[in-house]
């Protein structure tokens, strides 16, 4: 898996970017996206390469992250919920993303500043994602923040996070990932171009979620029959105890 937009130039003007973008925007069906099945299927892999940028049906653009079966086929795509506004020019996607690689587990897909919304990560984990890939092009100097976050996101949610970020001279890079206790699982140290080679256990994940983070804390059994809605106001919605726990 690449980072986020890493097909992409970098260096144009924020006031030529969405100009820029729209010329390379392409719909999903589009010869990149092919192009990029192609490689998935001469090497045998599943592939992520990052983000694309999307021409949708109205003339959006999107950034999209996109999964290639080894196949050579389309198996997913996601359109970011959460543009880094106002810099980013993306129309925000709507809906959330998940996919099964048969034999290895369910996987969860989210793009670089998504990660700082609880919800995205708390429900991708309630559709049973056992390991979240957050793809990143993170260029400021909040990246020490969002590796906090990234581990954060591991151990609430009992997941895999991998957080996978662009290096230098684009991004500040220091990508990691982290297992479902928020241990680190393999990190580059700096903003040098590099390669994270981790083993991701969805049994582990179950595990840790049954026994309990530490052997305590098992935030998905919390509820019990019997227990009332708990109102979130922000949503307008409530949690429904009959409908949370899982594993």
């Amino acid at each position: 898996m690449w980072p986020e937009m890493h097909l992409f130039a970098d260096g144009i003007p924020d006031r030529a970017r969405t100009t820029a973008l729209r010329a390379a925007a392409e719909p999903l069906d589009g010869p990149r996206v092919a192009g990029l099945a192609r490689i998935a299927a001469d090497l045998g892999v599943w592939l992520i390469p990052g983000s694309v940028c999307e021409l949708g049906d109205d003339g959006e653009l999107f950034n999209t992250a996109v999964v290639m079966s080894p196949d050579g086929e389309p198996a997913a795509s996601y359109r970011k919920i959460f543009p880094w506004r106002p810099t980013e020019p993306w129309t925000p996607g709507d809906r959330l993303c998940v996919f099964d690689i048969d034999g290895v587990g369910r996987f969860g897909l989210c793009i670089c500043f998504d990660s700082w919304f609880p919800e995205v990560s708390r429900n991708l984990a309630w559709l049973g994602a056992e390991t979240i890939i957050n793809v990143v092009k993170t260029t400021t100097a909040d990246r020490p923040q969002e590796l906090v976050i990234a581990r954060a996101n591991a151990i609430t949610q009992q997941v895999n996070f991998l957080s996978v970020n662009a290096a230098a001279p684009v991004g500040t890079g220091c990508s990691a990932a982290f297992g479902p206790q928020g241990e680190p699982l393999g990190h580059l140290d700096d903003s040098r171009p590099g390669t994270i080679r981790v083993v991701l256990s969805g049994d582990e994940v179950h595990r840790v979620r049954r026994q309990g983070t530490a052997g305590v804390t098992r935030p998905w059994a919390f509820f019990r029959p019997g227990d009332r809605p708990v109102d979130l106001p922000a949503y307008r919605g409530s949690i429904d105890p009959t409908t949370w726990n899982r594993d």
